[in-house]
């Protein structure tokens, strides 16, 4: 630039800076500096500085500290867990009793006195209505527990701090930071969890975690996990340990779930979703009361209804599904007997059985359904009249006891339960979540990817547990 232009551009500066005139000009500059030290101030420790208290810094020291920050984070989420569980026992027992044990029996002598045919009395509500009755007791206490204890965490400014302390972890797999938050989202619910992922500006790392979200543990699956691990992991010890050892071993797999995440993560960025790492500046949020009332309501007629809503609708074709194939027979045996003696080979190869192989086809649009699927097929077919109320109908058990009876009749083993555990964590989504994932991503072609992936791995991992197990003298 020649020396009369920049003449030129210097003596109209100092003019406009004149003409603004030089009161407002001051103060801006005065406003920048005041922020400048403030923000400072914040940031930064000062050593002179060192008897003024601040308590968004002082909890920040703890909550995102390297030491303390993992800790207190699995503690947290943690008691969220045991908050959700714990307290979704009472109202999941009291919507059982009312629906199942109560609603069930009237519907029952009501289509016997209008005079329903077998066949339509069956569908409708030994099929249709208790696998509605099994989504809804099961679904939505813990959804009404879940979703307004993360939205107070959210409300009160922690979960930012959960994403910035998984943010490097979830970069260095090639994933974005805020992942971490659509993951715990999907801890309550995978379709809410595929949901949460529009917080995520990228399209191919939102891309990643919605493929990803399935290897959070939602709710639906807790019930499996925790039946299983009570009563063959705490088997394993003496009965005052046998609670802390099942608890441990259902913590164990949700782990897993996480390792599952950023080792997918980074193999996806690596592969059919390669690109640069986004970054972003995440600004931590002052700390601030939570308004309990509003969370309350928002989380349940945003989050909480919609998805059991969805997860109802699906119920419908899944229950019809059981039944028929229960009470529709070809040749000798029922369509689910065939189809179980079809499987088996298949399903004792990779550490199963056919029995939980056909449960997971038929209860694909609810995981809610699972244990009543394997304990009516498994009474099915092997004969055992004197548990559950007839083919088709699906049914839990009040102890422990019987529902071992019912599962070592059905020939499982330690390893049937270890790899059901691992299956249950590591399987297609359900129903809900893959419609969630065609909505968000409008794509059949990443819909199909999301629910074959985590199947063929399930699949993959069960058969060299299997193997090794067999190959270690292990029984199964």
């Amino acid at each position: 630039m020649s020396d009369n232009k920049t003449k030129s551009l210097l003596e109209t500066a100092e003019k406009l800076r004149w003409d603004v005139g030089s009161t407002f000009h001051e103060g801006v500059v005065e406003s920048i500096y005041a922020d400048a030290a403030h923000i400072a101030d914040r940031a930064v420790n000062q050593k002179e500085k060192s008897s003024y208290f601040d308590l968004d810094r002082t909890i920040d020291g703890l909550v995102t500290s390297r030491l303390f920050g993992f800790p207190l984070m699995v503690l947290m989420l943690t008691v969220v867990f045991w908050l959700t569980i714990s307290g979704a026992n009472v109202p999941s027992s009291m919507l059982a009793t009312l629906l199942l044990d109560n609603l069930y029996p009237l519907l029952k002598t009501a289509s016997s006195t209008i005079g329903l045919p077998w066949w339509l009395d069956g569908l409708l509500i030994d099929g249709i209505y208790l696998a509605m009755g099994w989504v809804i007791s099961v679904m939505l206490p813990p959804m009404a527990i879940f979703f307004p204890l993360f939205t107070l965490l959210e409300d009160l400014g922690y979960l930012p701090r959960v994403a910035f302390n998984l943010d490097n972890m979830f970069r260095r797999s090639g994933a974005h930071g805020k992942q971490a938050l659509s993951m715990a989202m999907g801890w309550g619910c995978n379709a809410a969890g595929v949901i949460a992922t529009r917080i995520i500006d990228s399209p191919r790392e939102r891309l990643i975690a919605i493929i990803t979200n399935n290897f959070a543990l939602c709710n639906g699956r807790w019930p499996t996990q925790i039946l299983v691990a009570t009563v063959f992991i705490g088997a394993l010890v003496p009965a005052h340990l046998a609670g802390i050892i099942s608890a441990l071993a259902v913590v164990t797999i949700a782990l897993l779930g996480i390792v599952l995440t950023f080792a997918v993560s980074w193999g996806l960025s690596r592969t059919v979703l390669k690109g640069e790492v986004s970054t972003f500046s995440m600004e931590l949020p002052p700390y601030r009361p939570p308004r309990i009332l509003q969370t309350i309501y928002t989380s349940i007629i945003d989050r909480t209804l919609p998805v059991l809503w969805r997860a109802v609708l699906w119920a419908v074709p899944a229950g019809a599904l059981i039944w028929t194939s229960s009470n529709v027979v070809m040749g000798d045996l029922s369509i689910a007997e065939n189809i179980v003696e079809y499987l088996n080979p298949f399903g004792i190869l990779i550490g199963l059985n056919g029995v939980i192989l056909l449960a997971y086809i038929l209860a694909i649009p609810a995981n809610e359904i699972i244990i009543p699927t394997i304990l009516m097929l498994t009474v099915l077919s092997s004969r055992m009249d004197s548990f559950g109320a007839g083919a088709g109908v699906m049914f839990e058990l009040d102890s422990l006891e019987g529902s071992l009876a019912v599962f070592q009749a059905g020939g499982w083993t330690l390893l049937t339960a270890v790899n059901l555990m691992l299956f249950s964590l590591i399987h297609n989504p359900c129903s809900t979540t893959i419609h969630t994932i065609y909505k968000e991503t409008g794509s059949a072609k990443w819909t199909l990817i999301s629910s074959l992936l985590p199947v063929a791995m399930g699949l993959t991992i069960t058969f060299f547990v299997a193997q090794i197990w067999r190959l270690v003298g292990g029984v199964g």
